[in-house]
This record gives structure tokens, C-alpha cells and sequence, in this order.
């Protein structure tokens, strides 16, 4: 069955005839809004300097795009299911192509963190909406590899963010970060119109008004927590005080979401062993690898030298091997051999390998840290979309949006929660080998006046790395056979009711 722009497609066994194009299409989008999540970092000198921005403007400039973003998720794959994903997919780029205006003209630095909150509510819009609108125009058996591609763009956008922010910067000011963005949004937005089918819950359920607020209040505080926590210290008054408001408000929308006939979250969805398996898998996943990979940056440009977009470079081998193997079709010809649980414990088991590689060889200089980012880059084509799948395939096809923003939230979560975990390992075991009085690397390289001192700080500098990088491979490593046991229970589960029946 075909359909028309104005028509709401319903998936058939054929898959939807323009269905590569569409993918081509959304993932443009997705690519948009994943660069705007790394580009500002190498603009913070401009910004500095042209905005007069203190270090807590900066903060809150890159913090507000992935607070908005992040608390909104759930919120924005709801909205897309009930009032349709084509509808949300222009909505979110039209928001984020204004946002991008306003931030690329800002005069002063109020300006430019409002337009990135902006920026952040179509963010929220299309990252969900992109994986539900590819969940609906493949056939199953054409699943895996369209969330191979998916997630292929989410690892280029991690990696080019930082690459096209410095080449950017060195031939243009500052605000053409954003305004880059302009005609990329416009294209988007016809392409849409013109081929994107719509699609929505087709039961029509109530608008979840309370849930929608609750859930956006908690996870925003939860992210809020934190991303604060390196900074202001764990018990602080602040983010004790954001954390515990996290906790009731997230514990009221699970109570709330509980009572409802129509939730925004169907918390039966954690009765399925193979979304729960899937759902501890991503989070542990996204822990190990969002933390080491925050560290790695740290490395490479404080131990080994190089400046911002050299250090860019220097990882982007992991995107491209997650490129290669995802556009290729290769992750998911090797899932569909292997199965899903098998290939998410593969996956997870070279990403840690890779971890562990970058945290014995490091020190040795870039080889050590190449071979780690190739192993990564292969566990993170093979595991990555595997994960995505299992999630959305354990929630009924009207809810792909929320599917969507669980996946998303998970993502945020895990690597938030990454970055604070093991930067706090790498910051206590680093306190706890220097005899100079510092709470980071420049301070305390600063604070040494002899050349002995300075190896000192940095041999304690690499032997914090080193633990907490053997943390996230672990944490990694535990995912794996967490996922892949859960998912292995799952399939056994119901191949006992195929034959019973």
C-alpha cells in the first residue's frame, strides 16, 4: 500500500516506497540537532571574548539546549504519537531553525541562552520523532538496518560537531555556528512536507497533561543534578536540593502514570524482559561510553598535547568505524546472524576491550588509544542499534514516539550520569597522588614549581584516567551480560508460548 503526503501511512509488509529517501531526510535532521550538542564547546574562547560571557554564562549556554532537550523527551514523543509525527518532525525543525537564528544575532549572552533553551524544544521534537517516523515506514526485517544508519548518524554527529565548529570559526564569527543551520532546517522542512507520511496513535489517547509536566520537571532536575555535581560537589546545598526534587516529582509521574487509564508511560512496558534488558543495557552503556569518551578529550589535550580540534580528530576513528559498519549494512547482517542478545553482548564486550586498551596503552601515546577507539567504534555499531531495537520493538507500534524519547532520556541519562561518576573517580584518585594542593590538572600543574612535580601531576593525572577508564569498561562489560541475559530469557520465553499454542 502506497500513500500520499496528506495521507497516514499504515505500515504494510512492503515498507513505504520513498522509505530511504524519508530515512535520508530525517536523518539530516537528527544530524542537525546531534552537531548542536558539541559545536558550542570550541566557540567558548569567541564567546568569551566577544560576549564578555563569564564561566558561568558558558555553562548555562551549553547546559540549557541539553536540559530543555533532555526534560522534554518524553513529553515530545507523546505528543508526536497523539497528534502525529509528521506534524511534531516540522514543528521541531521549525522551532530549531528559529532558535538558530536567534542564537546566531545574539548581542549578549541572556539572548544566546534563551535561543538555545529554543533550540533544545526542537531538538526534543525531532530526535524523537526521527526513530518513530523510521520505525513505521521499514518492514521489520528492514529495521535493524535503517536504526543501523540512525544510529550511524548520531556517532558522525558526535564526532563532526567539534570539526565543523573549528573550521567554522576559522573562517567565520562565531554566530555562523547556528546560523549554519538556517538552510538545513529550510530543506528539511520541505523534504518533509513532500515525503514524509504521516502517522499517530490511531486510539487517539487523552492528552496526559499532568504526566507530561511532571515528567519534564523530574527529568530536568535529574539532569540538572547531574551536570552540577562535578562543580558545586555532590552534597552541596544545590544539588542535594535539585536531586531530592527530582526523586518526588519523578516519583509522583510513576505513581500518577500508574493510576490513568491513557499514560503518556506505560509502566507495564517494564514487565517485558526485553525492554528492561534493554533499558539496563542502554543505560550502562551510555555510562561507560559517556564518561570515558569526556575523559579521553581530557587526555588527549592536557597529557598528550594537542589543542581542541586536534584532540576532534584524534577520535574521530571510533565515528567513522561506527559509519562504516552501519551504512554498509555489515552490524546488521551480523546481528541478524548472530541474534540480538549474542550481538549486544559482542558489542559490548569490544567496547570494553576498547576502554580497557585506552586505559593500559594511553601513556605509550596515540597508538594505544587508536586500537581502543577502533574496538569502540565496532561494539558501538553492533550494540548500539541492537539496544535501540529491542526497545522499540517491545512497544506496541502506536507508541513508537515514546519509544523514541525513552531511548532518548536513557541516552541523556546514562551519559550524564557517566561523565559525573567517572570524572569523580578520576578527580578523587588524582587528589589522592599529588602532594600539590589542586582540584584539577591545570591548577595543580599551576601550582608545581619544579619539573619533578609536573611529572608527578601528570603520572597522577594518567593513573586517575586509567582507574576510571577500567570503571566504565566494567560498567560496559556489566551491561552486556545484563542486556544479553534479559533479552536471552525473553526470546526463550516466548518461543515456549509459540509452542505451547
Amino acid at each position: 500500500m502506497s500513500s500520499t503526503p496528506s495521507t497516514p501511512f499504515t505500515p504494510t509488509t512492503q515498507g513505504h516506497p520513498q522509505r530511504w529517501l524519508i530515512l535520508g531526510v530525517i536523518c539530516l535532521a537528527q544530524l542537525t540537532v546531534l552537531l548542536d550538542n558539541t559545536v558550542l564547546n570550541v566557540a567558548i574562547p569567541s564567546l568569551t571574548e566577544e560576549l564578555g560571557a563569564t564561566t558561568s554564562d558558558i555553562q548555562w549556554m551549553i547546559n540549557a539546549y541539553s536540559l530543555v532537550q533532555s526534560g522534554l523527551l518524553l513529553t515530545a514523543g507523546s505528543a508526536a504519537d497523539r497528534y502525529g509525527r509528521k506534524k511534531m518532525l516540522i514543528a521541531g525543525l521549525v522551532l530549531f531553525g528559529i532558535g538558530s537564528l536567534v542564537a546566531g544575532l545574539a548581542q549578549s549572552t541572556g539572548q544566546l541562552i534563551t535561543a538555545r533553551a529554543g533550540m533544545g524544544v526542537g531538538g526534543a521534537l525531532l530526535l524523537t520523532t526521527t526513530l518513530a517516523v523510521a520505525m513505521q515506514i521499514f518492514t521489520p526485517e528492514e529495521q535493524p538496518k535503517a536504526i543501523g544508519i540512525w544510529a550511524a548518524v548520531n556517532a558522525l554527529g558526535f564526532a563532526a560537531g567539534p570539526l565543523l565548529g573549528g573550521f567554522m570559526l576559522g573562517h567565520f564569527w562565531w554566530g555562523a555556528i547556528f546560523l549554519i543551520n538556517l538552510p538545513v532546517a529550510a530543506l528539511g522542512v520541505v523534504a518533509v512536507i513532500a515525503l514524509v507520511p504521516e502517522s499517530k496513535n490511531p486510539q487517539g489517547d487523552r492528552p496526559d497533561l499532568l504526566g507530561a509536566l511532571l515528567s519534564t520537571i523530574g527529568m530536568t532536575a535529574l539532569v540538572y543534578a547531574i551536570i552540577s555535581g562535578p562543580e558545586h560537589g555532590w552534597t552541596s546545598g544545590r544539588v542535594a536540593a535539585t536531586a531530592a526534587v527530582a526523586v518526588l516529582v519523578l516519583g509522583a509521574f510513576a505513581y500518577w502514570e500508574s493510576r490513568i487509564p491513557y499514560p503518556m508511560l506505560d509502566l507495564h512496558f517494564f514487565r517485558d524482559r526485553r525492554f528492561t534488558g534493554a533499558v539496563a543495557g542502554a543505560v550502562l552503556i551510555t555510562f561507560g561510553m559517556g564518561g570515558a569518551l569526556f575523559l579521553l578529550t581530557q587526555h588527549l589535550q592536557f597529557v598528550l598535547g594537542y589543542d581542541a580540534l586536534e584532540a576532534g580528530l584524534r577520535t574521530a576513528p571510533l565515528a567513522l568505524v561506527v559509519v562504516a559498519l552501519n551504512f554498509s549494512g555489515l552490524s546488521a547482517k551480523w546481528t541478524a546472524k548472530l541474534g540480538m542478545p549474542v550481538s549486544i553482548a559482542l558489542g559490548m564486550v569490544l567496547m570494553s576491550g576498547g576502554l580497557v586498551s585506552i586505559a593500559t596503552m594511553a601513556s605509550g601515546g596515540y597508538a594505544g588509544t587508536l586500537l581502543g577507539l577502533v574496538l569502540i567504534g565496532m561494539g558501538c555499531a553492533i550494540a548500539n542499534p541492537a539496544m535501540a531495537h529491542a526497545i522499540m520493538s517491545a512497544i506496541p507500534p502506536a507508541k513508537a514516539g515514546v519509544g523514541a524519547g525513552i531511548n532518548g532520556t536513557l541516552a541523556e541519562f546514562g551519559t550524564g550520569l557517566g561523565v559525573a561518576v567517572l570524572g569523580a573517580v578520576l578527580n578523587s584518585r588524582f587528589a589522592a597522588l599529588i602532594s600539590v594542593a589542586a582540584a584539577s590538572l591545570p591548577a595543580a600543574l599551576a601550582g608545581a614549581g619544579t619539573a619533578a612535580e609536573r611529572a608527578e601531576v601528570m603520572s597522577a593525572f594518567s593513573s586517575g584516567l586509567e582507574t576510571s577508564l577500567l570503571v566504565g569498561a566494567v560498567a560496559v562489560l556489566l551491561g552486556g551480560l545484563v542486556a544479553a541475559g534479559l533479552l536471552r530469557r525473553a526470546e526463550k520465553a516466548d518461543a515456549e508460548l509459540v509452542a505451547a499454542s
